[in-house]
């Protein structure tokens, strides 16, 4: 763990082909839209007020964890086009 107490987690996952990986970005982007919908819908419901105080409480947690979930989906997709371009540029020559 690092000095600021973030860690780097390495994830390891064969892919076949470019479809896919392909197939993969899609799913991770289709799960943080969906994080997405989740929060605006449950934020939306706290600011206008909706619920008792309690339900009110469990949503403002809802929308915490939503976010956090969100934020892991996007951070593993940027690591996911990071990997993709590593893997498309020109391998330099080994100098002998």
């Amino acid at each position: 763990m690092s000095a600021d107490g973030r860690r780097v987690l390495r994830v390891e996952i064969p892919i076949e082909s470019d479809e896919e990986q392909a197939a993969l970005e899609g799913a991770l982007l289709a799960a943080r839209a969906s994080e997405l919908s989740q929060m605006r819908r449950r934020g939306d419901r706290l600011a206008f007020g909706y619920g008792t105080d309690s339900a009110r409480e469990t949503m403002s947690d809802d929308v915490e964890q939503a976010q956090r979930r969100w934020t892991m989906l996007d951070r593993l997709l940027a690591g996911l086009k990071a990997a993709r371009s590593a893997d498309t540029e020109p391998r330099g020559q080994d100098a002998d």
